[in-house]
């Protein structure tokens, strides 16, 4: 069988349609609003967007926190929407979760060395010894001391507490780990450290990252591949090279405008415009394409008709009415 007829392997996560309605008391808050995504086995896929988007929405989602309104989330080929609570507890020790926020993910009243340790506990793994001897290898594995399994989380610094939170997440030997904005809360020299981290840990296991971020400088260190994510929807889904290359939608430019560069002054450096107002509301969310309103690209088909996610070459997809394939292969974008 030559190389062009393999078989190409099954996403490890596939999610389709997914949507998530929050009722409010002026509407339907729309956080998630029919989303499709695949994640392969040893991929991180980044996923980047403003805040309010819907990005941590739909990881949580995923792993079971948040049930969506509709849709499919496909674990190595498995519907867990609508699981069981038995069959989903078996689902969740193949998938974990990194918080945000080190600082309330933890729960002060235990011991670091029991935080690590209560999924093994929840899930009857191990002996009381054998759980004893695998958090501390966990803890060792994230540089932290085994001696201070012992103290809680408020006598540890913020990268030190976000380390206990990938340890945990490390317990059960997960698949998949959704990462919700794991080093925003943090100094940017710990960030790095983190980062490093969780890219050495995939590598000696590997483990499946979905990379939450706002950050794209961040995301550019670690992913794969980047979805760019606008009020609930995808507007753009490329190789990370390609995206920082040639990002088609106008706002994935925009917001690789906005990341800081050493000397602002030089020429070149901002190409395209910055984005201008504030992200609308996900409860009346605009008509036709949601970032018409700031895009100043935009032209009346824009708030007639949504432009759908399009494949425009090879696996870089957009959303956007004025991205085309030229006759000589090219690409025109606005």
């Amino acid at each position: 069988m030559s190389t062009q007829d393999a078989p190409v392997p099954a996403p490890l996560l596939a999610i389709e349609d997914i949507q998530v309605l929050f009722p409010v008391r002026h509407g339907t808050l729309r956080a998630v609003d029919g989303i499709s995504l695949e994640l392969q086995r040893g991929e991180t896929l980044g996923l980047v967007g403003e805040s309010g988007c819907g990005k941590s929405t739909l990881g949580k989602t995923i792993v079971g926190l948040v049930k969506p309104t509709r849709g499919s989330v496909k674990l190595n080929g498995v519907d867990i929407v609508g699981a069981s609570r038995q069959e989903l507890r078996r689902h969740r020790a193949r998938m974990q979760m990194i918080f945000q926020d080190p600082y309330a993910s933890l729960n002060p009243r235990l011991a670091v060395g029991r935080i690590i340790e209560e999924p093994l506990i929840v899930h009857n793994m191990g002996s009381r010894a054998e759980r004893r001897e695998k958090v501390l290898a966990l803890a060792q594995r994230v540089g932290l001391h085994p001696e201070s399994m012992n103290r809680h989380p408020h006598e540890f610094s913020g990268g030190q507490r976000q380390r206990i939170g990938i340890a945990r997440a490390l317990a059960l030997n997960p698949e998949l780990i959704i990462c919700d904005e794991p080093v925003s809360a943090l100094d940017v020299s710990v960030q790095a450290q983190v980062i490093n981290l969780l890219v050495d840990l995939q590598r000696e296991h590997g483990l499946s990252y979905l990379f939450i971020s706002h950050d794209l400088s961040v995301v550019q260190h670690i992913a794969h591949r980047v979805a760019v994510m606008y009020l609930g929807k995808i507007v753009e889904l490329s190789p990370r090279a390609r995206l920082w290359s040639q990002p088609l939608h106008p706002y994935t430019r925009a917001l690789i405008n906005a990341v800081p560069v050493p000397d602002p002054e030089q020429p070149g450096l901002r190409e395209h415009p910055l984005i201008e107002g504030e992200i609308p509301s996900s409860i009346d969310p605009p008509s036709g394409c949601h970032f018409r309103t700031r895009c100043p690209f935009a032209a009346a088909e824009c708030a007639e008709r949504e432009p759908p996610l399009r494949n425009i070459t090879g696996d870089h997809w957009v959303a956007c009415h004025f991205v085309e394939r030229t006759a000589d292969g090219g690409i025109s974008a606005p």
